[in-house]
């Protein structure tokens, strides 16, 4: 026969051992969704990184195209400058042809350029997308329970 002590004593074990696991079950509950907050924080804080750095990239981008545009300008007025010099140097013949053959090189078209300037906003674009791969999102075992996801910056 067991003693009254024995079996009251047995019978609260498995309360106590219960209420242990679920304590500690919750305590990782807890910590499972401050770090899922985390996570997402993380990632809304990388989507607004990648607003900014587009939209950086863009200004910068319109700024060197402004740039560019001075530049080819002065470019443009230089060259000219030399064809003067270099056309009088050239026989009659030569020079009809010269001036027929820059005529033609000012003649661009609207479409040509429209063509010439959507190239460069998909190429732009392509650019802002393999940037905004640039952190990925990977995941690493947290002590064998959880996949916990965190941002590296990949190299």
């Amino acid at each position: 026969m067991v003693p009254q002590s024995r079996r009251s004593g047995s019978s609260h074990l498995p309360q106590q051992l219960k209420f242990t696991t679920s304590h500690e079950f919750q305590l990782l509950q807890a910590q499972y969704h401050s770090l899922k907050l985390e996570c997402d924080k993380l990632a809304n804080k990388k989507s607004e990184m990648q607003r900014h750095y587009v939209m950086y990239y863009k200004m910068s981008y319109g700024l060197g195209l402004n740039i560019e545009m001075h530049k080819q300008a002065e470019i443009v007025k230089r060259l000219n400058g030399i064809c003067a010099q270099v056309l009088s140097c050239l026989s009659q013949e030569h020079q009809q042809q010269v001036l027929g053959a820059i005529e033609r090189a000012k003649q661009v078209t609207a479409p040509v350029l429209n063509s010439i300037v959507r190239q460069q906003q998909l190429q732009a674009h392509q650019l802002s997308q393999l940037q905004a791969l640039a952190l990925p999102l990977k995941l690493l075992p947290h002590h064998g329970m959880h996949m916990v996801p965190y941002f590296t910056e990949t190299q």
